[in-house]
């Protein structure tokens, strides 16, 4: 990241910025940082003013505690205003309620698009929720980030076996350091629940995205968004899954976001 910008309460924040047009700015998910999404503001550079950032707690960006969810809508103003003052958002899995919640605080969005945002539309999502964010806070506290990474894999739905891979693998130490942040996008996360009266908040257009390959409940999910936002649509993208092509994408969203 070669800039930074100063939060309200004094957290720099790292951002890069590249491209000429309206500035979108990339919000990720849950383990990542401003990298993660890095391929697709390549793809949006071309019309666009893409911003890609490390949230607060990861990267290169700093921390300040105790965490609120309102910092991180903070963060995403100081951006904004670095900027021009006036962005659209994207946000990807947990990165799209920080989005959504972001446009809902009247921060001066104009349009929001999400990615297979990871509301529990099933049931006994709030229950699970409930566990994990138990589950969570304990291994946090007693220093367990290994145990609080594989929490965070499971509730995903990654196989077992896939997890005890990855954590013999050379990447681990890297989600280790970043775990702390898994609180954070638990607390964006909320109950974990589709927050439809924030929803009904947001005031600017809001595109929901999701893989026609992704699980029912992502898609369901998305779609549950698109429905609770006053200006809400869905798409889906035949054959994409959570991890999802970024030229694919970049497509739809230059036409959600073309002024």
């Amino acid at each position: 990241m070669d800039k930074k910008t100063l939060s309200r309460d004094g957290t720099p924040i790292a951002y890069e910025r590249t491209g000429r047009g309206p500035a979108v700015v990339l919000v990720s998910g849950a383990m990542s940082t401003g990298h993660t999404v890095a391929p697709l503001a390549g793809q949006l550079s071309d019309g666009f003013t893409v911003v890609v950032y490390d949230r607060r707690g990861r990267g290169e960006s700093g921390d300040t505690l105790p965490y609120a969810v309102q910092r991180e809508v903070e963060d995403l103003a100081a951006l904004i205003e670095a900027v021009g003052g006036q962005a659209a958002l994207y946000g990807i899995s947990s990165g799209s309620a920080l989005a959504l919640e972001a446009a809902a605080s009247g921060l001066p969005v104009s349009k929001v698009a999400v990615y297979e945002p990871p509301f529990a539309v099933y049931e006994g999502g709030a229950q699970e929720r409930a566990e994990y964010t138990e589950r969570l806070t304990q291994a946090l506290a007693e220093g367990r980030r290994g145990d609080a990474v594989e929490l965070f894999l499971r509730l995903t739905g990654l196989a077992e076996e896939m997890i005890q891979g990855a954590r013999q693998s050379p990447i681990w130490p890297g989600m280790e350091s970043i775990a702390q942040s898994l609180a954070y996008d638990n607390a964006v996360m909320g109950d974990g629940l589709v927050p439809r009266h924030r929803l009904a908040a947001i005031t600017v257009p809001v595109l929901a995205v999701a893989g026609g390959e992704s699980p029912a409940w992502l898609r369901e999910a998305a779609q549950a968004v698109a429905e609770a936002a006053p200006e809400g649509a869905y798409r889906s993208l035949e054959g994409q899954t959570h991890m999802v092509d970024p030229q694919v994408l970049a497509a739809v969203l230059a036409e959600f976001y073309a002024p």
